[in-house]
């Protein structure tokens, strides 16, 4: 198995500056909540280690958040997301497909066994047999719990992945469900949205990469660092919430003064 380049190591070989590389760890420590004391050790392990082997399934889903994540225009996603991971397996992404892309699949499980990530986007449909989603001949369920078995965390990126989203609503006639209750036995990082913020991912990879572990979630599965708190707590019509004062019709009075919405 060849030997895998660092983070830091790609994004020179791409030319960017080892100035924008440390601006990088500062911002994800601090989307991530971490101590300044904490950053050189961010940095090192963008500089020594591999960058992370990242399965990408695809199950009933829309696909919108692989394309707002993958046409982001922001400098974090563009240029350095799709650096910091080894995204060997992306069905909508992969130049491969059918038989060969399968094999690819599987040929990363085998070397990299215990290692990788698995990205899971969208739910599982479970009624009659996994028919509603299949791939390479066999149901969705059966290829999420054959890629989950070896891997070192699950993250479910989106909120069809991690809560059902609209799929999942009654009578939910393909029995969509979320991946926490299909994959018990793993860690899950949830991280919703229609599409999920991509800086998210970026802070949950760096922090896997760092400490060796996911970072802290919430009882939802989310990280804390970018799930604790809602708009709703700091929005500057607060106020007007909490006195009761709503806006009731377009261009009313309480809309030219700021209400709540």
């Amino acid at each position: 198995m060849k030997k895998e380049a660092s983070f830091a190591e790609i994004l020179e070989a791409r030319g960017v500056e080892r100035r924008e590389f440390l601006k990088f760890c500062s911002l994800m420590s601090v989307y991530l909540g971490l101590s300044p004391m904490l950053v050189p050790k961010v940095v090192h392990a963008m500089e020594s280690k591999p960058r992370i082997p990242v399965i990408w399934l695809h199950g009933l889903e829309c696909t919108c958040c692989s394309e707002s994540f993958i046409r982001s225009s922001h400098p974090i996603v563009a240029d350095i997301v799709l650096n910091m991971i080894s995204l060997d397996y992306d069905d909508t992404l992969s130049a491969a497909a059918g038989h060969q892309l399968e094999a690819v699949r599987k040929q990363i499980m085998q070397d990299y066994k215990g290692k990788y990530i698995l990205a899971v986007e969208g739910n599982v449909p479970t009624k009659d047999n996994g028919v509603y989603c299949m791939v390479g001949g066999d149901s969705f369920e059966n290829v999420l719990k054959e890629t989950a078995k070896d891997a070192l965390a699950i993250i479910s990126w989106g909120s069809c992945a991690s809560f059902g989203c609209v799929q999942n609503a009654k009578p939910n006639p393909t029995g969509a469900t979320p991946i926490h209750k299909i994959i018990k036995d793993k860690p899950i990082v949830n991280v919703p949205g229609c599409p999920p913020i991509a800086e998210v991912m970026t802070g949950v990879i760096t922090h896997l990469l760092t400490f060796g572990k996911l970072p802290e979630l919430d009882r939802l599965g989310r990280p804390k660092a970018f799930y604790g708190t809602r708009i709703h707590d700091k929005c500057e019509r607060r106020s007007y919430f909490d006195a009761g004062m709503f806006v009731e019709t377009f261009d009313d009075d309480g809309a030219r003064q700021g209400w709540c919405l």
